[in-house]
């Protein structure tokens, strides 16, 4: 039955009204990245769109430039400090090469383990699939100090390889979960019928399963860089040195004060990461999403 023109109307409003909800914290924490330091700590209220845009946040946290010379350059009153505290760029490239090794070493075990999962008959399959998923039940702070203690033995603390280890760690579980529901929705007359036509079992998985379920491969992938790039206590217990976003953020925070100016443009800047591999996968992805929503 055909809605009429009101119900339809009504109905695009509040979608629209519940997207602009969500959306504007979002806008909101983009506008102030391009705030002056006047317009952030305003006495009389918010400052909405009264307020001459600035790059100082923005040339502070991604280009390296001194604290100082910014504020002086643009009339700011910034107080002093230089660059060495703000600048941003090693933490963008530590946290892009710990997301993009923890999400495809993921995918590499998650995928072979799914498999064998849908496809093996083993003894006890159902108690084993509960255990892995009783691992994303645990939160990290009750296996953090563990995990310290075996990577300092390990000689993997302060070091990304160690990150890339225990955000792989994390993100297995609920990885082999979802792509194991992927491929259990690929009848296994397909593997059937192609190993009678001499394929092997790892000719099988790769050349025919695999590319069937490239959807919810994106899918998965996607929110497994998501979960590194995002994932705070592990980086902060297993590093120094190096420092993912989330923990640079925090630093941000000082006993003078809190820069929100400089958490905003680096948070504004550590969105686009995640926006530009979901537009790379963004054919795949809906698809992967919607997999096995329907059933014939």
């Amino acid at each position: 039955m055909e809605q009429s023109f009101a119900a339809r109307t009504l109905r695009d409003l509040a979608a629209v009204l519940i997207v602009a909800i969500f959306m504007f914290p979002i806008f909101w924490w983009s506008l102030s990245s391009i705030k002056p330091y006047s317009a952030i700590f305003n006495k009389d209220g918010p400052v909405y769109f009264d307020f001459e845009p600035t790059a100082l946040n923005y040339k502070v946290t991604l280009l390296g430039r001194s604290r100082v010379e910014s504020a002086l350059e643009s009339g700011g009153t910034y107080g002093a400090g230089g660059a060495s505290s703000y600048d941003s760029r090693q933490t963008i490239l530590d946290s892009t090469l710990v997301a993009v090794g923890s999400t495809g070493l993921t995918i590499l075990l998650a995928t072979l383990a799914a498999y064998a999962l849908s496809r093996m008959a083993m003894r006890g399959k159902q108690h084993f699939i509960f255990w892995i998923l009783s691992q994303r039940f645990m939160p990290p702070l009750a296996i953090v100090i563990p995990i310290m203690f075996m990577f300092r033995d390990m000689s993997l603390l302060d070091s990304r390889l160690g990150l890339i280890i225990a955000h792989t760690l994390i993100n297995l579980p609920l990885a082999v979960l979802l792509l194991k529901s992927f491929f259990d929705d690929v009848p296994k007359d397909v593997d059937e019928a192609a190993m009678i036509d001499g394929a092997t079992r790892i000719q099988t998985f790769r050349r025919v399963v695999l590319p069937m379920v490239r959807g919810g491969v994106a899918a998965t992938a996607v929110l497994c860089f998501i979960f590194s790039w995002t994932e705070f206590l592990l980086s902060l217990y297993l590093t120094t040195s190096i420092r993912t976003l989330p923990v640079k953020i925090s630093t941000f925070v000082t006993s003078t004060g809190t820069e929100w100016g400089f958490i905003t443009a680096l948070g504004t800047s550590a969105i686009v990461p995640s926006f530009i591999f979901i537009l790379l996968v963004q054919r795949h992805l809906v698809r992967g999403l919607t997999l096995g929503s329907l059933k014939e």
